[in-house]
């Protein structure tokens, strides 16, 4: 089933935070806890304490601006903003096909909305992004962030 309408930023954190244990971190412009320019972002983590993870990466984020090192995907103006996923390389491969430069057929530019594609940074280690996830992708944006969660949880639960 397809989505008639995008997703926004609250529904994505809305989403994630009713999965059993998923901690989002949504630092406010002034949070002293993380670097300025975390804030505004989402991350999110599979952590059923409601403890920041130490030692863990989130398996999602949503950025709202450019990084230094991460500005193809046009996000400075206003309204533009990515989620990212991290799938792992063979679902990404089942999603897209190749990362590798040089391969596969052309891909949409990195700044085009509502499409799956690899991540502009992470791509070859498994994670994908979404810019301004429209109706093409809501329901694509959704199950993955929830595959992402339980990975995370499995993840989680081998390690404890």
């Amino acid at each position: 089933m397809t989505s008639r309408a995008g997703l926004t930023i609250e529904q994505i954190i809305g989403a994630v935070r009713e999965l059993d244990g998923a901690l989002v971190v949504a630092p406010a412009v002034g949070d002293a806890s993380v670097p300025e320019l975390a804030w505004g972002d989402a991350f999110f983590y599979y952590a059923p304490d409601g403890e920041m993870p130490r030692n863990v990466q989130p398996y999602g984020t949503i950025v709202t601006k450019n990084y230094p090192d991460d500005t193809t995907s046009d996000l400075d103006p206003a309204g533009r903003w990515r989620v990212n996923v991290h799938v792992g390389r063979t679902r990404l491969a089942e999603l897209i096909g190749t990362v590798e430069p040089g391969q596969g057929g052309p891909a949409p530019s990195p700044d085009t909305a509502d499409v799956v594609q690899p991540h502009p940074v992470y791509g070859t280690v498994g994670w994908v992004s979404v810019v301004n996830p429209g109706p093409a992708t809501a329901d694509t944006v959704r199950q993955l962030l929830r595959d992402a969660h339980d990975a995370a949880r499995a993840r989680f639960e081998r390690r404890h």
